[in-house]
């Protein structure tokens, strides 16, 4: 190499290496400290609060859980309660046949039914954090209006009805003795008898429209959301602020539909939840879809989807093991119904390197029990991240999230060894390139994200592997030879560790 040559490749180096701290230095700048200030209910004062703290941008995975009342029909989706009121629908055929009309047997006639006698908080979380996840926790109350807690602003709850267990009660307990963060959502914005909105923002306007006898009775009305829109906003507010003061969760995940809530009642929300969490010294986590929230105050969350691209904020994807309902149903019984553990860790590994974390669902069965084919998937993820966690846990993402021909969105597919993602250790010292599989040791694989322009190799290792990879960068790419023997579970997925000049 020439002098001039030589002169233009350290201009280069030292022009990307100022960027690249430049690009740093901007994203880092929004990723703030938490704040001992007393919050006040403005967003100017609320964006104060460090909305992504580095405990939740380390911990990468989590588990949750569809689980209650609408657990005992078990009949197509965890939305029963609300198609169970539509006129010919499924549901309501179903229902009619198999309990008798909704007058006769309404929603809160199977609260009985719903024992979780099997149910083992314990076992849970052991469960939840021998699969590889940080944070876990319930669905505290879906939609239909039962609360999973021991509740006095609500007495549709699991304490007092039911299997008569403080659920959440427990689930913390478990889920921080195991070492694990504390998660809680919430889906009740939509639960309010609104006239007006999406159909997808309505919940039992069926009820109300086809069966308005079932409240008459007072005590219907709360389960049913037959109420002044004030009173609803309050107790929706009373709600969250009771978890707050009885469960100190670590992160608080809401649904669509805040939006209709209005800014002062969500600001009221976000200042009491933020204000606790400085007092219990707990540096917390708001997760909210669409523009529901400023990002400044929370983490933005895609449903069964992700971004497509590397994104400058964290963010989050809650998805499911099950490939049709949130809820256990007829729908999800079956291996063929739940996605496989090899399509899971392909899916956490694509969110990973978007700057992703991947929030999972789970659906126990009424009784408590947790199906056979969605635990195998769990304990396969948690294999492998025994093993390779080093390349997900505590990462950064890269300048390039990756390349490959699968294609990642709504559905988890099984990718290749052709697709490749990358992640970065915190410190900057290593980059990890992980493959969807084993690549052939009959080929030579080119990762042009990774040429001697960009980063300087000083050596590469296969994790889990004794078998040397042979390696070559130049100023276009970095050419990788595989061995022959692939470390174990490779075939899930291959992570190749190169420590960085």
């Amino acid at each position: 190499m020439n002098f001039f040559l030589k002169y233009s490749y350290v201009c280069y180096i030292m022009c990307f290496s100022i960027l690249a701290c430049a690009q740093n230095s901007k994203t880092e700048s929004k990723l703030k400290t938490q704040t001992d200030v007393p919050y006040t209910a403005n967003w100017e004062s609320l964006s104060k609060h460090n909305a992504s703290p580095d405990w939740f941008r380390d911990a990468k995975f989590g588990i949750y859980f569809h689980w209650g009342v609408y657990s005992v029909p078990a009949f197509h989706n965890e939305w029963y309660p609300r198609n169970m009121h539509i006129i010919d629908s499924k549901a309501n055929k179903h229902h009619i046949e198999k309990y008798g009309h909704p007058y006769d047997f309404g929603y809160h006639d199977f609260i009985p039914m719903f024992k979780a006698e099997n149910f083992d908080a314990d076992k849970w979380a052991k469960l939840f954090k021998k699969s590889g996840a940080r944070f876990a926790g319930p669905v505290a109350e879906h939609h239909d209006g039962f609360s999973m807690w021991n509740s006095k602003v609500n007495p549709w709850n699991a304490f007092q009805m039911g299997p008569k267990r403080d659920i959440v009660g427990e689930m913390e307990k478990a889920v921080k003795g195991n070492g694990l963060k504390f998660i809680t959502s919430f889906h009740h914005a939509r639960q309010w008898n609104r006239t007006s909105g999406s159909e997808s923002e309505k919940f039992y306007n069926y009820l109300k429209d086809n069966y308005p006898k079932l409240l008459e009775d007072d005590k219907n009305k709360l389960l049913y959301g037959e109420m002044p829109w004030e009173e609803f906003q309050n107790i929706w507010f009373d709600k969250l602020a009771e978890v707050i003061d009885k469960y100190n969760p670590d992160m608080m995940w809401f649904d669509t539909a805040l939006d209709n809530l209005g800014e002062p009642m969500l600001q009221k929300y976000c200042a009491y939840y933020l204000n606790h969490a400085t007092k219990t010294k707990q540096e917390v986590v708001i997760f909210y879809k669409h523009q529901d929230l400023p990002n400044t105050v929370g983490v933005l969350d895609y449903e069964k989807g992700r971004a497509d691209e590397l994104a400058e904020l964290p963010w989050l994807t809650d998805a499911s093991v099950t490939k049709s309902s949130w809820g256990f149903t007829d729908r999800v019984i079956g291996k063929n119904k739940i996605y496989s553990g090899k399509a899971m860790i392909h899916t956490l590994i694509d969110i990973v390197s978007k700057n992703g974390q991947l929030l999972l669902n789970i659906a126990p069965m009424a009784n408590g029990t947790i199906p056979k084919y969605q635990e195998e998937t769990l304990l396969e993820m948690g294999e492998w991240l025994d093993l390779y966690g080093e390349a997900i846990y505590s990462t950064r993402p890269f300048r390039e999230f990756g390349k490959g021909p699968t294609k990642f969105g709504k559905t988890n597919p099984e990718g290749t060894p052709e697709d490749v993602r990358y992640t970065q250790s915190k410190d900057g010292k290593y980059v990890y390139a992980i493959f969807l599989g084993y690549p052939d040791s009959n080929s030579e694989v080119n990762l042009k994200a990774l040429n001697r322009y960009i980063i300087t190799i000083e050596s590469a290792e296969i994790l889990g592997s004794d078998e040397k990879v042979n390696w070559n960068q130049t100023a276009t790419s970095l050419s990788l030879k595989f061995p022959a023997k692939a470390p174990l579970l490779a075939e899930k997925a291959t992570v190749v560790k190169l420590k960085i000049n």
